[in-house]
């Protein structure tokens, strides 16, 4: 009767362990998936920054293609779209919903190149470097863009980041203590038997191993648990908000996936190595306060 006590509490015990190291674990995952999402979100905004090559009338058709794709090939370039002055007045006039150029008599606008930059490139130094040497060709009338606009999307998404990296940083240290406190306590209630073992002769080593072992395996447990529960997790979100699986990225996942499992592993080794040496240095009468 006494041995299946024991066993009960002993496979009770790894239950919680495993359960509040999946939980835990499953939180530093959700947390990693939102800082990755967070970052490519912010660099969706930053890319849609963008201004506008505004061209000469004189510009002759080849020269206008030659520089599109001079642009295109530009390592700061994401995409660029050719308009005309006709495609110009188009949506100009859907935009005010007046015909301006019947009440003009004439289309005062130049055909012009959108330009999209790369994430890195998206700011007003970038932007005005390229403005400079954009102005040097001569098919350029110039270059329009929002500088406000461009200066307020940056610095609110280096806040956003900022505070990303804060929250971050205290749900980490607020999760490695819990793992940790969940672990001592389940050495805790195995510290008599990591007493008498270390009584009759057994090594520091030889003690140390069988709980590093199964803390390592809960470790494991935990992890692949955590992991199958934020797939669920994204496969829900997904159903919900079609659009979330555009910024999913397979690759960024499964290292995100084996972020997790590493961290299970090395935060269990640590925390039980850690537990099991505080109660081979405690005398015996210590043990029981």
């Amino acid at each position: 009767m006494s041995d299946k006590y024991s066993k009960r509490k002993l496979a009770s015990s790894s239950i919680t362990t495993v359960v509040s190291l999946s939980l835990v674990l499953f939180m530093l995952g959700l947390l990693g998936i939102i800082i990755l999402n967070t970052q490519k979100i912010a660099n969706n905004f930053k890319e849609n920054i963008g201004f506008q090559v505004i061209l000469n009338d004189n510009a002759k058709e080849a020269d206008v293609e030659f520089l599109t794709k001079t642009l295109d090939a530009s390592p700061y370039i994401k995409s660029t779209e050719f308009i005309t002055k006709e495609e110009g007045a188009a949506r100009f006039q859907k935009k005010l919903g007046e015909d301006f150029i019947s009440f003009a008599g004439y289309n005062p606008l130049l055909s012009s190149i959108d330009v999209h930059l790369k994430a890195d490139y998206a700011n007003n130094d970038s932007i005005n470097w390229i403005e400079k040497k954009l102005l040097q060709n001569k098919l350029v009338k110039e270059v329009w863009y929002e500088k406000s606009l461009v200066a307020m999307v940056n610095e609110n998404v280096k806040t956003i980041g900022l505070g990303v990296l804060i929250i971050s940083a205290l749900l980490m240290i607020i999760a490695l203590a819990l793992i940790n406190n969940t672990i001592r306590l389940a050495i805790y209630s195995k510290r008599f038997i990591i007493k008498t073992m270390q009584l009759v002769g057994a090594t520091q080593s030889f003690i140390r191993r069988p709980f590093v072992l199964k803390g390592i395996k809960h470790g494991i447990y935990g992890a692949v648990t955590a992991i199958a529960m934020l797939i669920g997790l994204l496969y829900v979100l997904q159903k919900q908000v079609p659009d979330l699986a555009d910024l999913q990225d397979a690759n960024m996942l499964a290292s995100l996936f084996g972020i997790v499992i590493i961290l299970g592993i090395i935060i269990s080794w640590i925390s039980t190595s850690l537990a099991v040496r505080k109660y081979l240095r405690l005398k015996s009468d210590d043990l029981y306060y």
